[in-house]
Protein backbone atom coordinates (compact mmCIF):
# COMPACT_ATOMS: atom_id res chain seq x y z
CA UNK A 1 0.00 0.00 0.00
CA UNK A 2 2.88 2.39 0.50
CA UNK A 3 3.07 5.35 3.36
CA UNK A 4 0.97 8.23 1.13
CA UNK A 5 -1.62 5.79 0.14
CA UNK A 6 -2.08 5.00 3.93
CA UNK A 7 -1.80 8.34 4.93
CA UNK A 8 -4.22 9.51 2.24
CA UNK A 9 -7.04 6.62 2.10
CA UNK A 10 -10.17 6.34 3.22
CA UNK A 11 -10.69 5.03 6.40
CA UNK A 12 -13.26 3.04 5.90
CA UNK A 13 -10.72 0.86 3.39
CA UNK A 14 -7.40 1.27 5.99
CA UNK A 15 -9.39 0.12 8.81
CA UNK A 16 -10.12 -3.52 7.93
CA UNK A 17 -6.31 -3.45 6.93
CA UNK A 18 -5.20 -2.43 10.16
CA UNK A 19 -7.46 -5.21 11.98
CA UNK A 20 -5.59 -7.87 9.71
CA UNK A 21 -2.46 -6.70 11.63
CA UNK A 22 -3.89 -6.36 15.18
CA UNK A 23 -7.69 -7.68 15.55
CA UNK A 24 -8.62 -4.70 18.05
CA UNK A 25 -10.55 -2.02 17.20
CA UNK A 26 -9.16 0.43 19.76
CA UNK A 27 -5.69 -0.18 18.18
CA UNK A 28 -6.80 0.43 14.68
CA UNK A 29 -8.31 3.30 15.49
CA UNK A 30 -5.22 4.72 17.35
CA UNK A 31 -3.45 4.25 14.32
CA UNK A 32 -5.94 5.64 12.06
CA UNK A 33 -5.94 8.66 14.42
CA UNK A 34 -2.94 9.98 13.90
CA UNK A 35 -2.51 9.82 10.55
CA UNK A 36 -0.90 11.73 8.39
CA UNK A 37 2.09 10.53 9.28
CA UNK A 38 5.51 11.91 8.15
CA UNK A 39 7.27 8.53 7.64
CA UNK A 40 7.19 5.49 8.44
CA UNK A 41 8.74 5.05 11.75
CA UNK A 42 6.14 7.99 13.23
CA UNK A 43 3.42 5.28 12.38
CA UNK A 44 5.02 2.13 14.03
CA UNK A 45 5.91 4.44 16.88
CA UNK A 46 1.84 5.38 17.35
CA UNK A 47 0.96 1.48 16.91
CA UNK A 48 3.73 0.67 18.97
CA UNK A 49 2.46 2.97 21.57
CA UNK A 50 -1.19 1.35 21.05
CA UNK A 51 -0.21 -1.75 21.21
CA UNK A 52 1.44 -1.29 24.92
CA UNK A 53 -1.82 -0.35 26.21
CA UNK A 54 -4.17 -3.53 25.00
CA UNK A 55 -6.41 -4.68 27.26
CA UNK A 56 -6.24 -8.70 28.44
CA UNK A 57 -10.09 -8.77 26.70
CA UNK A 58 -8.27 -6.99 23.59
CA UNK A 59 -5.69 -9.29 23.39
CA UNK A 60 -8.15 -12.39 24.06
CA UNK A 61 -9.35 -11.07 20.47
CA UNK A 62 -6.64 -10.79 18.65
CA UNK A 63 -5.48 -14.10 19.51
CA UNK A 64 -8.20 -15.16 17.64
CA UNK A 65 -7.48 -14.36 14.51
CA UNK A 66 -4.06 -16.23 15.11
CA UNK A 67 -3.71 -20.24 14.22
CA UNK A 68 -2.01 -22.39 16.15
CA UNK A 69 1.96 -22.31 15.29
CA UNK A 70 3.08 -24.86 13.12
CA UNK A 71 -0.36 -24.98 11.56
CA UNK A 72 -1.06 -23.49 8.48
CA UNK A 73 -3.57 -20.62 8.23
CA UNK A 74 -6.60 -21.80 6.04
CA UNK A 75 -8.50 -19.37 3.41
CA UNK A 76 -6.83 -16.55 0.97
CA UNK A 77 -7.65 -13.29 3.71
CA UNK A 78 -4.90 -11.07 4.58
CA UNK A 79 -4.30 -12.85 7.93
CA UNK A 80 -4.28 -16.22 6.55
CA UNK A 81 -1.54 -15.05 3.55
CA UNK A 82 0.58 -13.01 6.23
CA UNK A 83 0.85 -16.12 9.08
CA UNK A 84 1.58 -18.55 6.18
CA UNK A 85 4.57 -16.19 5.48
CA UNK A 86 5.40 -15.44 9.15
CA UNK A 87 5.21 -19.09 10.04
CA UNK A 88 7.67 -20.21 6.83
CA UNK A 89 10.54 -20.98 8.48
CA UNK A 90 8.55 -23.20 10.98
CA UNK A 91 7.82 -25.89 8.41
CA UNK A 92 9.27 -28.93 9.85
CA UNK A 93 9.36 -32.55 10.07
CA UNK A 94 6.81 -35.11 11.08
CA UNK A 95 7.92 -35.43 14.45
CA UNK A 96 8.34 -31.70 15.03
CA UNK A 97 4.89 -31.17 13.94
CA UNK A 98 3.61 -33.90 16.19
CA UNK A 99 6.22 -32.12 18.89
CA UNK A 100 4.52 -28.81 18.26
CA UNK A 101 1.29 -30.08 18.56
CA UNK A 102 1.70 -31.75 21.68
CA UNK A 103 3.12 -28.12 23.17
CA UNK A 104 0.30 -26.17 21.49
CA UNK A 105 -2.36 -28.99 23.72
CA UNK A 106 0.00 -28.28 26.72
CA UNK A 107 0.21 -25.06 26.40
CA UNK A 108 -3.41 -24.34 26.49
CA UNK A 109 -4.30 -26.48 28.75
CA UNK A 110 -1.82 -24.25 31.71
CA UNK A 111 -2.94 -20.64 29.88
CA UNK A 112 -6.65 -21.67 28.35
CA UNK A 113 -5.22 -19.73 25.14
CA UNK A 114 -3.32 -20.15 22.03
CA UNK A 115 0.98 -19.99 21.81
CA UNK A 116 1.24 -17.23 20.38
CA UNK A 117 5.29 -16.35 18.85
CA UNK A 118 6.27 -13.49 16.22
CA UNK A 119 7.61 -16.36 14.37
CA UNK A 120 9.48 -14.31 11.80
CA UNK A 121 12.91 -15.52 11.47
CA UNK A 122 12.69 -18.55 13.63
CA UNK A 123 13.41 -22.17 12.91
CA UNK A 124 10.67 -24.82 13.86
CA UNK A 125 13.40 -25.80 16.93
CA UNK A 126 13.96 -21.93 18.35
CA UNK A 127 10.03 -21.95 18.07
CA UNK A 128 9.81 -25.18 20.01
CA UNK A 129 12.57 -24.06 22.87
CA UNK A 130 10.70 -20.99 23.34
CA UNK A 131 7.01 -22.76 24.08
CA UNK A 132 9.06 -24.86 26.41
CA UNK A 133 10.49 -22.33 28.37
CA UNK A 134 6.98 -20.31 28.12
CA UNK A 135 5.57 -23.23 30.07
CA UNK A 136 6.90 -22.49 33.16
CA UNK A 137 5.26 -18.87 33.53
CA UNK A 138 3.13 -18.09 36.17
CA UNK A 139 -0.07 -17.06 33.81
CA UNK A 140 1.08 -13.02 34.76
CA UNK A 141 4.48 -13.48 33.62
CA UNK A 142 2.87 -15.22 29.95
CA UNK A 143 0.56 -12.56 30.08
CA UNK A 144 2.94 -10.09 29.61
CA UNK A 145 4.93 -12.06 26.85
CA UNK A 146 1.80 -12.74 24.90
CA UNK A 147 0.76 -8.94 24.66
CA UNK A 148 4.19 -8.42 23.46
CA UNK A 149 4.59 -11.05 20.81
CA UNK A 150 1.10 -10.14 19.43
CA UNK A 151 2.75 -5.95 19.40
CA UNK A 152 5.77 -7.63 17.47
CA UNK A 153 3.88 -9.28 15.14
CA UNK A 154 1.35 -6.10 14.54
CA UNK A 155 4.23 -3.82 14.42
CA UNK A 156 6.12 -6.07 11.73
CA UNK A 157 2.55 -6.72 9.65
CA UNK A 158 1.79 -2.56 9.67
CA UNK A 159 5.22 -2.47 8.25
CA UNK A 160 4.35 -4.48 5.40
CA UNK A 161 1.28 -2.33 4.59
CA UNK A 162 3.08 0.58 4.92
CA UNK A 163 6.45 -0.20 2.32
CA UNK A 164 4.19 -3.00 0.00
CA UNK A 165 2.40 -1.73 -3.02
CA UNK A 166 -0.35 -4.02 -2.76
CA UNK A 167 -3.34 -4.44 -5.25
CA UNK A 168 -6.10 -2.36 -3.94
Amino acid sequence: MGLDHFNAGPAAELRPVLLACCDVPRWADAVLAGRPYADRGAALRVADQAARDLTTDEVDRALAAHPRIGERARGTHTEAAWSQHEQSGVATTTAVQEELAEGNRAYEERFGRVFLICATGLGAEEVLADLRERLDHDSETEAAVVADELRKIALLRLERVLTEETKR
